[in-house]
Protein backbone atom coordinates (compact mmCIF):
# COMPACT_ATOMS: atom_id res chain seq x y z
CA UNK A 1 0.00 0.00 0.00
CA UNK A 2 1.36 3.38 -0.95
CA UNK A 3 2.25 5.86 1.76
CA UNK A 4 -0.31 8.33 0.40
CA UNK A 5 -3.11 5.83 0.97
CA UNK A 6 -1.83 4.93 4.41
CA UNK A 7 -2.13 8.56 5.42
CA UNK A 8 -5.69 8.94 4.19
CA UNK A 9 -8.08 9.60 7.03
CA UNK A 10 -5.44 10.24 9.69
CA UNK A 11 -5.41 13.97 9.06
CA UNK A 12 -9.16 14.10 9.63
CA UNK A 13 -9.11 12.83 13.21
CA UNK A 14 -11.32 15.13 15.32
CA UNK A 15 -9.79 17.76 17.57
CA UNK A 16 -10.49 17.53 21.27
CA UNK A 17 -12.05 20.55 22.90
CA UNK A 18 -14.28 22.63 20.72
CA UNK A 19 -13.27 25.80 22.51
CA UNK A 20 -9.56 25.42 21.78
CA UNK A 21 -7.70 27.79 19.45
CA UNK A 22 -8.18 26.94 15.76
CA UNK A 23 -4.63 26.00 14.78
CA UNK A 24 -3.82 23.19 12.32
CA UNK A 25 -2.91 19.65 13.45
CA UNK A 26 -3.47 19.34 17.18
CA UNK A 27 -1.73 16.67 19.20
CA UNK A 28 1.58 14.83 19.18
CA UNK A 29 -0.08 11.72 17.77
CA UNK A 30 -1.25 13.58 14.68
CA UNK A 31 2.20 15.07 14.08
CA UNK A 32 3.63 11.57 13.77
CA UNK A 33 1.97 11.10 10.38
CA UNK A 34 3.06 14.36 8.78
CA UNK A 35 5.74 14.48 6.11
CA UNK A 36 7.70 17.69 5.60
CA UNK A 37 5.53 18.51 2.57
CA UNK A 38 2.40 18.13 4.67
CA UNK A 39 3.88 20.34 7.37
CA UNK A 40 4.61 22.98 4.77
CA UNK A 41 0.95 22.90 3.75
CA UNK A 42 -0.08 23.24 7.39
CA UNK A 43 2.13 26.30 7.81
CA UNK A 44 0.82 27.80 4.57
CA UNK A 45 -2.75 27.56 5.88
CA UNK A 46 -1.97 30.39 8.26
CA UNK A 47 -1.42 32.61 5.20
CA UNK A 48 -4.31 31.42 3.04
CA UNK A 49 -7.11 33.87 2.35
CA UNK A 50 -5.43 36.67 4.26
CA UNK A 51 -4.50 40.12 2.96
CA UNK A 52 -0.79 40.79 2.48
CA UNK A 53 0.36 44.19 3.71
CA UNK A 54 3.64 46.10 3.61
CA UNK A 55 5.07 46.83 7.05
CA UNK A 56 7.99 48.94 8.19
CA UNK A 57 10.46 46.41 9.73
CA UNK A 58 11.03 48.84 12.59
CA UNK A 59 7.50 48.22 13.94
CA UNK A 60 7.94 44.43 13.98
CA UNK A 61 9.50 42.66 16.98
CA UNK A 62 10.97 39.16 17.10
CA UNK A 63 9.07 36.17 18.51
CA UNK A 64 8.98 35.73 22.28
CA UNK A 65 10.77 32.39 21.84
CA UNK A 66 14.01 32.26 19.84
CA UNK A 67 14.52 29.36 17.43
CA UNK A 68 17.85 30.12 15.74
CA UNK A 69 21.46 30.38 16.79
CA UNK A 70 22.92 31.42 13.43
CA UNK A 71 22.40 35.01 12.37
CA UNK A 72 24.66 36.19 9.54
CA UNK A 73 25.49 32.87 7.86
CA UNK A 74 25.95 32.04 4.19
CA UNK A 75 22.33 30.93 3.79
CA UNK A 76 21.07 34.26 5.14
CA UNK A 77 23.37 36.23 2.83
CA UNK A 78 22.00 34.23 -0.12
CA UNK A 79 18.47 35.09 1.00
CA UNK A 80 19.32 38.81 1.10
CA UNK A 81 20.67 38.69 -2.45
CA UNK A 82 17.62 36.76 -3.69
CA UNK A 83 15.24 39.32 -2.20
CA UNK A 84 17.38 42.14 -3.58
CA UNK A 85 17.16 40.63 -7.07
CA UNK A 86 13.51 39.55 -7.31
CA UNK A 87 11.75 40.81 -4.20
CA UNK A 88 10.16 38.90 -1.33
CA UNK A 89 8.26 35.94 -2.75
CA UNK A 90 6.55 34.71 0.42
CA UNK A 91 5.06 36.91 3.13
CA UNK A 92 5.95 36.48 6.76
CA UNK A 93 3.33 35.90 9.47
CA UNK A 94 3.00 38.44 12.26
CA UNK A 95 0.45 39.10 14.98
CA UNK A 96 -0.52 42.31 16.78
CA UNK A 97 1.88 42.88 19.65
CA UNK A 98 -0.80 42.72 22.31
CA UNK A 99 0.88 45.15 24.70
CA UNK A 100 2.02 47.97 22.42
CA UNK A 101 -0.41 49.56 19.95
CA UNK A 102 0.88 49.84 16.40
CA UNK A 103 3.54 47.16 16.83
CA UNK A 104 3.67 43.54 15.68
CA UNK A 105 5.45 40.32 16.61
CA UNK A 106 6.88 37.79 14.17
CA UNK A 107 5.35 34.32 14.23
CA UNK A 108 7.53 33.02 11.41
CA UNK A 109 9.75 34.68 8.82
CA UNK A 110 12.46 36.16 11.03
CA UNK A 111 15.15 35.99 8.36
CA UNK A 112 12.94 37.58 5.73
CA UNK A 113 12.28 40.39 8.22
CA UNK A 114 16.00 40.84 8.85
CA UNK A 115 16.70 40.79 5.12
CA UNK A 116 14.10 43.51 4.50
CA UNK A 117 15.58 45.60 7.31
CA UNK A 118 19.09 45.16 5.90
CA UNK A 119 17.91 46.15 2.41
CA UNK A 120 16.03 49.18 3.75
CA UNK A 121 12.65 48.12 2.36
CA UNK A 122 9.25 47.18 3.75
CA UNK A 123 8.49 43.55 4.59
CA UNK A 124 5.47 41.81 3.05
CA UNK A 125 3.41 40.29 5.86
CA UNK A 126 0.14 38.67 6.81
CA UNK A 127 -1.26 40.01 10.08
CA UNK A 128 -3.26 37.48 12.09
CA UNK A 129 -4.48 37.65 15.67
CA UNK A 130 -3.44 34.38 17.33
CA UNK A 131 -2.67 33.34 20.90
CA UNK A 132 0.70 32.29 22.32
CA UNK A 133 0.07 28.56 21.99
CA UNK A 134 -0.93 28.82 18.35
CA UNK A 135 2.05 31.13 17.80
CA UNK A 136 4.68 28.60 18.96
CA UNK A 137 3.03 25.74 17.05
CA UNK A 138 2.93 27.76 13.81
CA UNK A 139 6.51 28.94 14.34
CA UNK A 140 7.79 25.42 14.98
CA UNK A 141 5.84 23.83 12.13
CA UNK A 142 7.05 26.36 9.59
CA UNK A 143 10.67 25.77 10.60
CA UNK A 144 10.19 21.99 10.61
CA UNK A 145 8.69 22.21 7.13
CA UNK A 146 11.70 24.11 5.84
CA UNK A 147 13.96 21.55 7.59
CA UNK A 148 16.73 24.11 8.07
CA UNK A 149 17.11 24.13 11.83
CA UNK A 150 19.97 22.05 13.19
CA UNK A 151 19.49 19.49 15.94
CA UNK A 152 20.72 21.80 18.68
CA UNK A 153 18.51 24.67 17.48
CA UNK A 154 15.52 22.35 17.65
CA UNK A 155 16.62 21.18 21.09
CA UNK A 156 17.03 24.75 22.32
CA UNK A 157 13.60 25.66 20.97
CA UNK A 158 12.05 22.63 22.72
CA UNK A 159 13.77 23.52 26.00
CA UNK A 160 12.62 27.13 25.84
CA UNK A 161 9.04 26.06 25.19
CA UNK A 162 9.14 23.78 28.22
CA UNK A 163 10.55 26.58 30.36
CA UNK A 164 7.63 28.74 29.23
CA UNK A 165 5.23 26.11 30.56
CA UNK A 166 4.15 24.32 27.36
CA UNK A 167 3.52 20.60 27.69
CA UNK A 168 5.22 17.88 25.64
CA UNK A 169 2.16 17.54 23.38
CA UNK A 170 2.48 21.14 22.21
CA UNK A 171 6.27 20.82 21.84
CA UNK A 172 5.94 17.60 19.83
CA UNK A 173 3.37 19.21 17.54
CA UNK A 174 5.46 22.35 17.07
CA UNK A 175 8.59 20.40 16.14
CA UNK A 176 6.86 17.53 14.32
CA UNK A 177 8.78 15.07 16.49
CA UNK A 178 7.71 12.12 18.60
CA UNK A 179 7.87 12.03 22.39
CA UNK A 180 11.16 10.10 22.46
CA UNK A 181 12.88 12.66 20.22
CA UNK A 182 11.61 15.57 22.31
CA UNK A 183 12.78 13.83 25.48
CA UNK A 184 16.26 13.42 24.04
CA UNK A 185 16.40 17.08 22.96
CA UNK A 186 15.43 18.33 26.40
CA UNK A 187 17.80 15.89 28.12
CA UNK A 188 20.68 17.30 26.06
CA UNK A 189 19.70 20.83 27.07
CA UNK A 190 19.43 19.80 30.73
CA UNK A 191 23.08 18.72 30.66
CA UNK A 192 24.53 21.55 28.55
CA UNK A 193 23.90 25.11 29.67
CA UNK A 194 22.33 27.51 27.15
CA UNK A 195 25.47 29.65 27.46
CA UNK A 196 27.63 26.79 26.17
CA UNK A 197 25.19 26.09 23.34
CA UNK A 198 25.16 29.78 22.38
CA UNK A 199 28.97 29.82 22.41
CA UNK A 200 29.17 26.80 20.08
CA UNK A 201 26.41 27.96 17.76
CA UNK A 202 24.17 26.06 15.36
CA UNK A 203 26.84 23.48 14.36
CA UNK A 204 25.12 22.47 11.10
CA UNK A 205 27.42 19.49 10.57
CA UNK A 206 26.84 17.96 14.01
CA UNK A 207 24.02 15.47 14.45
CA UNK A 208 22.01 14.34 17.43
CA UNK A 209 24.22 11.56 18.76
CA UNK A 210 27.34 13.75 18.82
CA UNK A 211 25.42 16.33 20.86
CA UNK A 212 24.28 13.57 23.23
CA UNK A 213 27.93 12.55 23.70
CA UNK A 214 29.00 16.13 24.36
CA UNK A 215 26.16 16.61 26.82
CA UNK A 216 27.37 13.63 28.85
CA UNK A 217 30.81 15.24 29.08
CA UNK A 218 29.55 18.77 29.71
CA UNK A 219 27.18 17.52 32.39
CA UNK A 220 30.05 16.42 34.63
CA UNK A 221 30.75 19.00 37.33
CA UNK A 222 34.47 18.14 37.14
CA UNK A 223 34.57 19.58 33.60
CA UNK A 224 33.07 22.97 34.48
CA UNK A 225 36.43 24.77 34.85
CA UNK A 226 37.75 23.30 31.58
CA UNK A 227 34.61 24.40 29.74
CA UNK A 228 34.89 27.96 31.03
CA UNK A 229 38.54 28.13 29.96
CA UNK A 230 37.85 26.79 26.45
CA UNK A 231 34.98 29.21 25.86
CA UNK A 232 37.31 32.16 26.51
CA UNK A 233 40.05 30.93 24.16
CA UNK A 234 40.65 33.19 21.15
CA UNK A 235 41.12 30.26 18.76
CA UNK A 236 37.80 28.80 19.90
CA UNK A 237 35.98 32.10 19.47
CA UNK A 238 37.41 32.64 16.00
CA UNK A 239 36.49 29.21 14.64
CA UNK A 240 33.38 28.18 12.66
CA UNK A 241 30.58 26.63 14.69
CA UNK A 242 31.34 22.98 13.80
CA UNK A 243 35.00 23.53 14.74
CA UNK A 244 33.96 25.04 18.08
CA UNK A 245 31.94 21.92 18.82
CA UNK A 246 34.88 19.66 17.92
CA UNK A 247 37.31 21.72 20.00
CA UNK A 248 35.16 21.49 23.11
CA UNK A 249 34.37 17.81 22.58
CA UNK A 250 38.03 16.90 22.05
CA UNK A 251 39.18 18.87 25.09
CA UNK A 252 36.63 17.21 27.37
CA UNK A 253 36.93 13.70 25.93
CA UNK A 254 40.45 13.06 27.15
CA UNK A 255 40.20 9.33 26.47
CA UNK A 256 39.55 10.05 22.76
CA UNK A 257 36.95 7.30 22.74
CA UNK A 258 33.24 7.56 21.95
CA UNK A 259 31.25 8.49 25.01
CA UNK A 260 28.69 5.92 26.03
CA UNK A 261 25.67 6.35 28.21
CA UNK A 262 25.38 4.25 31.30
CA UNK A 263 22.53 1.84 30.74
CA UNK A 264 19.77 2.71 33.12
CA UNK A 265 17.74 -0.01 34.77
CA UNK A 266 14.52 -0.75 32.97
CA UNK A 267 11.69 1.31 34.39
CA UNK A 268 7.99 1.49 33.92
CA UNK A 269 6.27 4.57 32.55
CA UNK A 270 2.53 5.03 32.87
CA UNK A 271 0.23 7.13 30.71
CA UNK A 272 -3.44 7.99 30.94
CA UNK A 273 -5.55 10.42 28.87
CA UNK A 274 -7.80 13.03 30.40
CA UNK A 275 -10.92 10.86 30.11
CA UNK A 276 -9.13 7.95 31.89
CA UNK A 277 -10.68 5.52 29.41
CA UNK A 278 -7.26 3.97 28.72
CA UNK A 279 -4.43 3.12 31.13
CA UNK A 280 -1.12 2.33 29.46
CA UNK A 281 2.09 1.00 30.97
CA UNK A 282 5.35 1.02 29.00
CA UNK A 283 8.63 -0.68 29.80
CA UNK A 284 11.89 -0.02 27.92
CA UNK A 285 15.28 -1.56 28.74
CA UNK A 286 16.97 -0.37 25.55
CA UNK A 287 16.69 -3.73 23.81
CA UNK A 288 13.04 -4.50 24.33
CA UNK A 289 9.95 -2.33 24.62
CA UNK A 290 6.58 -3.48 25.87
CA UNK A 291 3.23 -1.72 26.01
CA UNK A 292 0.20 -2.96 27.88
CA UNK A 293 -3.17 -1.27 28.21
CA UNK A 294 -6.33 -1.73 30.19
CA UNK A 295 -9.61 0.09 30.98
CA UNK A 296 -12.68 0.78 28.87
CA UNK A 297 -11.10 1.89 25.56
CA UNK A 298 -7.96 -0.27 25.77
CA UNK A 299 -9.06 -2.85 23.21
CA UNK A 300 -10.31 -0.37 20.63
CA UNK A 301 -7.34 1.97 21.08
CA UNK A 302 -4.92 -0.96 20.80
CA UNK A 303 -6.58 -2.00 17.54
CA UNK A 304 -6.38 1.61 16.31
CA UNK A 305 -2.60 1.73 17.02
CA UNK A 306 -1.84 -1.68 15.55
CA UNK A 307 -3.64 -0.82 12.30
CA UNK A 308 -1.32 2.18 11.87
CA UNK A 309 2.05 0.62 12.74
CA UNK A 310 3.28 0.78 9.13
CA UNK A 311 2.62 4.53 9.00
CA UNK A 312 4.14 5.23 12.39
CA UNK A 313 7.27 3.20 11.63
CA UNK A 314 7.78 5.01 8.31
CA UNK A 315 7.51 8.32 10.14
CA UNK A 316 9.94 7.10 12.81
CA UNK A 317 12.53 6.26 10.14
CA UNK A 318 12.01 9.62 8.43
CA UNK A 319 12.49 11.55 11.69
CA UNK A 320 15.60 9.55 12.59
CA UNK A 321 17.07 10.44 9.19
CA UNK A 322 16.10 14.12 9.44
CA UNK A 323 17.72 14.54 12.85
CA UNK A 324 21.23 13.62 11.88
CA UNK A 325 21.48 9.88 12.39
Amino acid sequence: MARKNLLEGLGDMPDEGAGAPNYPMRGAGRSLVRSLDELAKQAEKFLEGEAVVDLDPDVVDVSFVKDRLSEDDEEFRALVEAIRARGQDTPILVRPHGKIDGRYQVVFGHRRLRAARQLGRNVRAVVKAIDDRTHVIAQGQENSARANLTFIERALFASRLEELGYDREVISTALAANAASISKMITVMDRISPEVVEAIGAAPGIGRERWVELSLLAGKSANAADIAKILEDDDFLGSPSDKRFEALYTALNKSARPVKKTQAAAGKVKWQPRDKAVQAEMKNDGKAFSLSMKARNAGRFGKFLSSRLDVLYEQFLAEESNQGD
